[in-house]
């Protein structure tokens, strides 16, 4: 077996770059996805930057709700800024090649985000939770060193499981093809190419990813049907709705993100599954972060409002 090893480390030279096949190899189809995912992008940053802007600069926007809404907006823009930069480029490029190097920090930042936003959503469930079945403890339970610690776990917890993932990652060797099936470097499409036994890193992979998925989405659940026998508790329509508003664009972000992830991650590893991964990958990596800052700012009074006062003041100043 040594000797078979040798052999196929003399006849292949290690891989120093990857080629990246995008979203499909269809040549007249590549400027148009350009200036799709280029419009996106503008969106998505112009729409979480806004939302970050926005709540720093509105008091009435200083509760914790909207603390970790502003994380939660700078987490999906490192999200997309991670994938779409590259994306673009090689749209336009006739080589789409990622060096080794940088495709394993876009692979440990993907995976460190994702699992960063899975429980950035859970501590705003838990938010929720706390304001609608907790009302008269939320000031003192919600304290500004309780929101700081529940906002830093996710991003240390997030980097973590990244930083793992991507060591088991750099454990496997790649010495044949280097063409990644996909327009970002993921974890199916470059454990295909590895040439060494995957076992381990594919069996991390779908603990990590149920692991996470399930506990993350537990909590979320058991929050909401706290949450949702409290609302039905409350006396007055209006006071209900009012709860009910205030969970309704939380629900609706959770839904999209989480409804893409298990198509994405609980599924057997083949090319065809690779394929429709792409389709999937485009929701969760394009969509719902570009969604979110719109959710949040169409389904809320306080961010409609707050949006009113920045605009008055723009056309004062003028």
């Amino acid at each position: 077996r040594s000797q078979a090893n040798t052999m196929l480390k003399t006849n292949y030279t290690m891989v120093t770059e990857f080629i990246l096949l995008g979203l499909t190899d269809r040549a007249e189809l590549q400027p148009v996805f350009f200036v799709v995912f280029l419009l996106i992008y503008l969106v998505t940053v112009s729409g979480n930057v806004s939302m970050i802007l926005l709540i720093r600069s509105d008091s009435k926007l200083h509760t914790p709700m909207y603390f970790f809404l502003s994380h939660l907006s700078f987490v999906d823009l490192c999200y997309a800024t991670n994938v779409t930069p590259q994306m673009l480029v090689n749209f336009l490029s006739k080589r789409k090649t990622i060096s080794f190097i940088g495709c394993f920090i876009q692979f440990h930042f993907f995976i460190s985000l994702v699992i960063t936003d899975y429980y950035m959503l859970t501590v705003m469930a838990y938010d929720r939770y706390m304001a609608i079945c907790k009302p008269l403890l939320y000031g003192s339970k919600m304290s500004r060193r309780v929101c700081l610690s529940l906002v830093a776990a996710p991003y240390i917890y997030g980097f973590a499981n990244g930083l793992a993932q991507t060591i088991l990652m750099l454990r496997l060797s790649f010495c044949g093809p280097n063409e990644i099936n996909h327009f970002y470097c993921a974890d199916p499409p470059l454990m295909v190419l590895a040439c060494s036994d995957t076992y381990v890193k594919e069996t991390a992979m779908f603990v990590v990813a149920g692991s996470n998925l399930t506990c993350s989405l537990t909590i979320i659940l058991i929050s909401y049907i706290f949450i949702f026998t409290a609302i039905l508790r409350i006396r007055s329509a209006e006071g209900r709705s009012k709860a009910f508003s205030t969970c309704g664009s939380h629900l609706t972000a959770v839904t999209i993100f989480y409804g893409t992830l298990f198509c994405m991650y609980l599924r057997p590893l083949s090319e065809a599954s690779v394929q429709q991964g792409k389709i999937v990958a485009v929701f969760y990596i394009f969509v719902s972060p570009m969604l979110n800052p719109l959710i949040y700012s169409l389904r809320n009074k306080e961010v409609k409002r707050a949006i009113k006062k920045v605009i008055q003041r723009k056309l004062l100043v003028k």
